[in-house]
């Protein structure tokens, strides 16, 4: 569904600015209520302009031992030039990520100057200190501008926001309504969408350490864009019996135990395009039943992606079921494509697995594919785990099986990770029909299992060249 539909459907005529600044900073006073961290100095300017300052957000990932590291936004509509200054201590290495980029640098004493040709996101890291990096989010300019609400309009503007009936820790949004997010904004508090329809969720503020970032429950026709999410309790997004969600231009950070970026449950038509996520569990997890949702999860497309587990997985699918159904739900016609992802670091073996299919419950996954997905880096985990599986701790049954996944176009360049990981259950609960099709680890095209652990639970596992 595009997001002139959802646009259409609300049915209300918003007046909008279409912005014609090719660079925009934000906050323009940089001034916000969320920690400053001085370890960098960041400007940006058209090729040629005068420099212009950004805020440099503190940011906290990583929860084996939580670190602060940074975070910068703007916008731009045309190339711009970049200059990042290190403020403690010397550069002797520079790293770029996702490598994929090509982005070249020069470098200048305790400075590096860089020319980004199309918006991006971006870690820079000095050192290979990947712990304080610098996470640089160049968005595309926001064509859509409120500076007031109105009818259908919920607008907020520069600086903090919580509930107004607080200690209430969240905000509902009703349907058929726009919630606009200042370049600015913090809101200290999670937006809900439940039993609504045709809500967006748009701008270029930031929800705060909320107890979530967004929660979309029973609803449908929900559209986000541009929206960052710092640091919070539970997932940055959560979608539980609802169709229909678009999810564009959203970055997510997190370093608690059960921050996952997006999960969802029992969803259908799900739509998710050019993000970024680090989080300290899974960045993207596809579930079936759990809680006060029932039935399976399909058609979800998710692309350009950048991915960073700083624990657990950076793709999590088959998870939660229902164990008591007669047959057991279903997982299916779920897509990756255009993904980078630049970490795994999960010490607990059954959870890792940059891509893992682990189906429980009595659910099925079938019809899975992922497609050009770069792996820079795994600290601690596998590149593949896919396997019908009985985990005590969160199942009550096993899976029912696994058929039609294709991997095509990864890459993975590193060294120490453990086996890829293809079982089944038992004769009744198979892997069936896996193909990879041109994978190549470190330069190596892979041309046969002889790396994998396979058992005698799986059938037609092909490998494929062009």
């Amino acid at each position: 569904m595009e997001c002139k539909k959802i646009i259409f459907s609300l049915g209300l005529l918003f007046s909008f600015l279409i912005v014609n600044a090719q660079l925009y900073t934000y906050p323009e006073d940089l001034r916000t209520g969320i920690p400053h961290n001085d370890d960098f100095t960041v400007r940006v300017r058209t090729k040629g302009g005068e420099w212009k300052e950004t805020f440099e957000y503190k940011v906290q990932v990583d929860m084996d031992k939580v670190q602060d590291a940074s975070m910068v936004q703007f916008d731009m509509g045309e190339p711009v030039e970049v200059m990042i200054k290190k403020n403690n201590g010397m550069i002797h290495s520079v790293d770029i990520r996702p490598k994929a980029k090509g982005i070249e640098y020069k470098l200048i004493e305790n400075c590096i100057l860089f020319t980004l040709d199309k918006p991006q996101y971006l870690s820079v890291e000095f050192n290979g200190d990947r712990l304080h990096n610098l996470h640089l989010f160049a968005n595309p300019v926001q064509k859509e501008v409120y500076g007031q609400s109105e009818k259908g309009l919920m607008y907020f503007g520069p600086g903090t926001h919580k509930p107004a009936d607080l200690p209430n820790n969240q905000i509902r949004i009703p349907s058929n309504t726009t919630v606009y997010l200042a370049p600015g904004a913090v809101i200290e508090a999670k937006l809900l969408v439940d039993h609504a329809e045709n809500v967006r969720i748009i701008g270029r503020g930031i929800i705060y350490h909320g107890i979530r970032g967004i929660e979309i429950t029973d609803s449908k026709n929900v559209y986000i864009d541009g929206i960052t999410v710092l640091n919070p309790d539970h997932y940055s997004i959560f979608g539980g019996g609802s169709e229909n969600i678009i999810v564009k231009n959203f970055k997510s950070f997190s370093c608690k135990g059960w921050s996952d970026g997006i999960d969802v449950m029992s969803c259908q038509q799900l739509d998710i395009e050019n993000i970024f996520m680090r989080n300290s569990d899974d960045c993207l997890a596809l579930y079936n039943h759990r809680w006060n949702w029932w039935g399976g999860t399909n058609h979800v497309n998710v692309r350009k992606a950048v991915l960073w587990a700083d624990v657990a997985h950076p793709i999590n699918i088959g998870g939660h079921g229902n164990p008591e159904a007669e047959v057991g739900e279903n997982i299916e016609n779920l897509t990756f494509r255009d993904i980078d992802i630049l970490e795994q670091d999960e010490d607990d073996y059954p959870y890792q697995g940059c891509m893992a299919v682990v189906c429980g419950d009595k659910n099925m996954a079938r019809n899975i594919l992922f497609e050009d997905i770069r792996i820079e880096s795994i600290q601690e985990g596998m590149i593949f785990n896919i396997r019908v599986h009985f985990n005590p701790k969160y199942d009550k049954a096993p899976g029912r099986g696994i058929d039609g996944i294709t991997f095509r176009n990864i890459t993975y360049q590193g060294i120490g990770e453990n086996k890829s990981v293809i079982f089944g259950y038992d004769n009744d609960r198979k892997v069936r029909n896996v193909t990879f099709d041109n994978i190549v680890i470190n330069g190596e095209k892979v041309e046969s299992t002889k790396d994998f652990l396979i058992n005698e639970f799986v059938e037609n596992v092909t490998i494929k060249w062009e």
